[in-house]
């Protein structure tokens, strides 16, 4: 039996490695019209870079082993760890804010389901330095520019933001203590999986009364910015809690991408380090899982690094990307693309065919031709198996007259062309 891929690991055929590669150069050319940097890190790194924060059960989701230095360590889950390691690192010589980004493979030991698989690529773009809500705007902004590259408007792809000082104003305004407010995020969070019922009913059961169990319920089922800043006036400190959520709203307006945005308060983000802006991308089909997520997390690097600097950021990865393009029938550049075939007519004509084949490959030309003596018929077949545009075709009397035959393998016409014409890239003028 012929050996398999591991379980929720990817093989990349070309078909699958172009578009992997189209999602890569849109990440790329995105990220850098944005001005952020490329950065990237080591794909092994010590455990407790991710136990201190996520704690030690975070271990059973990890490919986490001791290596031949008896060390602890583990495959990257994510990428925000390494990059607090590695700003913390260079804190004082970095220019403020620092503007990077990376495409790293990612490693977790997970139940696999449609857009979540053991490995994948991510897209991480963080903006490090700054804590206004312009940043925040910024890469959401990023975020919307990457589906809006891949072809899609806001009637495919929507980003529902929300902020977690909002909700911590609207909940503690509603009767809720401090210490109840990480089990009602994580009430918020299930109420588009679960029936109301049924949050309500586990939120009572963890101590919260009945009252503010409805209150959670009802922070949740706020849509828009106008509903979420008329209930923030109701309580205290709401003002200011609304000011930011605001001000990001505003940006995109500003930026013409109001369109794709939509403040909606059940996204809490299910990690507990984001402070404040949260948001993610979906589908407006609601086929997927979020096609990315990200947010605020002004503690973090302090907590990793021992630097007290303000964070936002966001990941996207390709599964789900890859999943919503092939849904959505996006073009994606062919594995391979020849500018031409070359034929040898005869076994004299091969070497001639193979100076000519590196002169075009000296000019930047993709080219090929068949490695061993076949029919003309033989090599035509397979120039169009390739996918080349034309066929160069040199033969003997081609070469006594000082051409070759150019065909237009789709249109299905011939045009004698000068050698030394076709040598300075005749067919491209």
């Amino acid at each position: 039996m012929q050996g398999k891929a591991l379980p929720g690991f990817r093989d990349f055929y070309p078909d699958a490695l172009a578009l992997r590669n189209h999602i890569f150069a849109t990440w790329r050319s995105v990220a850098r019209r944005y001005g952020f940097e490329e950065y990237d890190g080591p794909p092994l790194e010590p455990l407790d870079l991710y136990t201190q924060k996520s704690g030690e059960e975070i271990v059973q989701q990890l490919y986490a082993f001791r290596d031949k230095g008896d060390r602890d360590v583990a495959l990257r889950p994510e990428m925000t760890p390494s990059l607090a390691r590695m700003v913390g690192a260079r804190a004082q010589a970095l220019k403020k804010p620092i503007r990077w980004f990376s495409i790293p493979q990612l490693f977790r030991y997970e139940r696999q389901q449609r857009g979540r698989l053991r490995e994948h690529f991510q897209l991480n773009m963080d903006l490090i330095g700054e804590g206004g809500p312009l940043a925040d705007a910024e890469l959401i902004a990023a975020a919307v520019d990457i589906l809006r590259a891949f072809g899609f408007g806001p009637e495919h792809v929507q980003a529902r933001i929300s902020d977690r000082r909002v909700l911590k104003a609207l909940l503690l305004g509603r009767g809720l203590t401090e210490a109840q407010l990480p089990i009602a995020f994580g009430a918020i969070d299930r109420t588009e999986r679960e029936q109301p019922a049924a949050v309500e009913s586990r939120l009572v059961q963890a101590g919260v009364a009945t009252a503010q169990a409805k209150a959670v319920l009802e922070t949740a089922s706020l849509r828009g910015l106008d509903a979420v800043v008329a209930a923030l006036a109701k309580v205290q400190g709401g003002a200011d809690a609304a000011e930011p959520l605001r001000e990001v709203c505003g940006a995109l307006d500003a930026m013409g991408l109001g369109a794709f945005a939509q403040v909606d308060l059940t996204i809490v983000r299910g990690l507990a380090y984001y402070t404040g802006t949260v948001f993610e991308l979906f589908d407006t089909g609601k086929t997927l899982r979020a096609i990315c997520g990200g947010g605020r997390y002004d503690d973090l690097l302090e907590q990793i690094a021992g630097v007290d600097l303000p964070c936002a950021g966001f990941g996207m990865g390709d599964v789900v990307l890859g999943e919503l393009l092939k849904e959505r029938a996006v073009a994606v550049p062919a594995p391979a693309a020849l500018d031409a075939f070359l034929v040898a007519v005869s076994g004299e004509d091969v070497l001639p065919v193979i100076r000519l084949a590196h002169r075009f490959r000296d000019r930047g030309l993709a080219v090929e031709y068949a490695l061993k003596p076949q029919a003309v018929r033989k090599q035509i077949e397979l120039a169009v198996a390739r996918g080349a545009p034309r066929a160069v075709i040199v033969g003997p009397d081609e070469r006594k007259a000082g051409i070759a035959v150019v065909r237009d393998l789709r249109a299905g016409t011939e045009t004698p062309v000068p050698l030394a014409e076709l040598e300075e890239g005749g067919w491209t003028k």
